[in-house]
């Protein structure tokens, strides 16, 4: 079996990430999303290994100093990190794992796998992005203008990213998506070039 690709998905809160993705593994079955680690208390409905894996401060502390987490943040006193070794089982049984995360993550990331696939995902437009910000419901008229303010500024920052699928659609930005994932597993490889021409069977890349 060939070995997954990671992904690493950012875009401004209410740009549709999580609905996209979660089209992306209606159509194709061999694409999961990343489950973090957090030192914050489980909410109602939330289940341990499939929302987050959760742990007590000690133990976030051990993953930190022993260089098990792929990327780590602090919000709101609770850390989170991405636990390298569900990333590298699921890639290695052929899973493409989506980690869905902020740019300094993304960063992160990037500066560890360097051939991790980075997308970022954009509304069609800034207006349509409060819109969704505020038929939500969840935040107050001072937090949907400061999530505005934070996507202009994520933006700007999100030009070392290698693709960027604008949401105008869903099952399009899905389509993209795997569009995406389709041509990272067809990349030249010369491996499979040598494995070709001394007649060893190759593995289906997608």
């Amino acid at each position: 079996m060939s070995k997954g690709k990671l992904i690493i998905l950012s875009g401004p809160s209410g740009a549709g990430k999580s609905t996209v993705v979660n089209k992306a593994i209606e159509k194709r079955g061999n694409i999961c999303f990343s489950v973090s680690v957090t030192t914050r208390k489980p909410r109602e409905g939330e289940i341990d290994g499939r929302d987050y894996f959760f742990i007590d401060a000690d133990t976030y502390d051990r993953m930190l100093e022993n260089n098990e987490l792929l990327e780590h943040a602090r919000y709101v006193n609770n850390c989170y990190g991405t636990p390298a070794s569900f990333v590298n089982e699921k890639l290695e049984a052929g899973m493409n794992v989506v980690l869905d995360i902020e740019i300094q993550g993304a960063w992160q990331v990037k500066q560890k796998i360097p051939d991790a696939v980075t997308i970022f995902i954009l509304p069609p437009s800034m207006a349509l992005l409060e819109h969704r910000l505020k038929s939500r419901g969840t935040d107050s008229p001072e937090a949907v203008a400061a999530r505005i303010e934070r996507a202009r500024q994520e933006i700007q920052e999100a030009d070392f990213y290698d693709y960027l699928i604008v949401n105008r659609d869903v099952d399009l930005a899905a389509d993209q998506l795997l569009a995406i994932l389709d041509a990272e597993h067809c990349r030249f490889q010369r491996s499979v070039c040598d494995r070709v021409l001394s007649n060893e069977a190759c593995d289906d890349l997608l």
